[in-house]
């Protein structure tokens, strides 16, 4: 099991939540997302910061399972949840919508009522890191996070990975966990399949899509009809092993 053989695995993601929403293995990370919090910027200067590690949210029997990088210091640092309140939510949510992953358009905040259909979201980190950059062991500390949800999301047979850091994490974690892969070096539209190890040895595919970040979506790397594509093909995917 490697990194993950110290941990005691939870048995269902509302104890793995709680497990990470306490978690303080990284002391930069720790001491930057509660910084973030008392400084806060001008526009949300009334509002109390979610300032702790961020868990994943979604449909617990998804077939599909979104990767970002990590939460963005005013967005889900703010919210407490993944890609909500910040530009690339602003971006990656429409896309959802649009391909029928969500039932709106936007996510503002925890409470807005937002449902997402046959998909869960998660990230690489938890934690705010300064100026995006976790560093290498930051990482390692939280894959077993990732490893756990993918272990309690049986149904899950397509990973969107979203940007480069997060399909170098998705490689870390099967080599990790013995399995043999070669995946293809990372572009926008590359696509993969390792076959799980264990019992039930079920076969997963693994989607590369570029971040949907303001430097990618605003200079034109990232289209919105790019980002379709992808959850138009993860769908696919999703339903051929149906």
């Amino acid at each position: 099991m490697g990194i993950y053989k110290r941990w005691i695995l939870p048995e269902t993601l509302g104890k793995l939540e709680e497990e990470m929403i306490s978690c303080r293995r990284c002391p930069r990370l720790v001491e930057w997302r509660e910084r973030v919090a008392r400084e806060k910027r001008r526009a949300y200067r009334d509002e109390e910061y979610w300032a702790r590690p961020v868990p994943g949210f979604g449909d617990g029997r998804a077939r599909v399972l979104a990767v970002g990088l990590a939460p963005g210091a005013h967005g889900s640092n703010r919210t407490g949840r993944m890609f909500t309140g910040d530009a690339s939510g602003d971006f990656l949510f429409p896309a959802l919508y649009r391909t029928g992953f969500a039932d709106r358009p936007q996510s503002i905040a925890r409470d807005d009522g937002l449902v997402l259909h046959g998909l869960f979201i998660t990230a690489v980190c938890r934690c705010v890191p300064p100026e995006n950059k976790p560093s290498k062991q930051e990482i390692g500390n939280c894959l077993p996070y990732l490893q756990e949800e993918l272990r309690l999301l049986e149904r899950v047979r397509v990973v969107v990975v979203l940007g480069k850091i997060a399909y170098d994490a998705m490689i870390r974690i099967f080599r990790a966990r013995g399995s043999s892969i070669a995946p293809p070096p990372f572009s926008h539209g590359a696509l993969w399949q390792v076959r799980e190890s264990g019992r039930t040895g079920k076969e997963l595919w693994i989607l590369a899509s570029y971040h949907p970040s303001r430097q990618n979506t605003q200079t034109g790397r990232l289209t919105r009809a790019m980002f379709g594509r992808i959850w138009r093909k993860a769908e696919t995917l999703a339903r051929s092993g149906e």
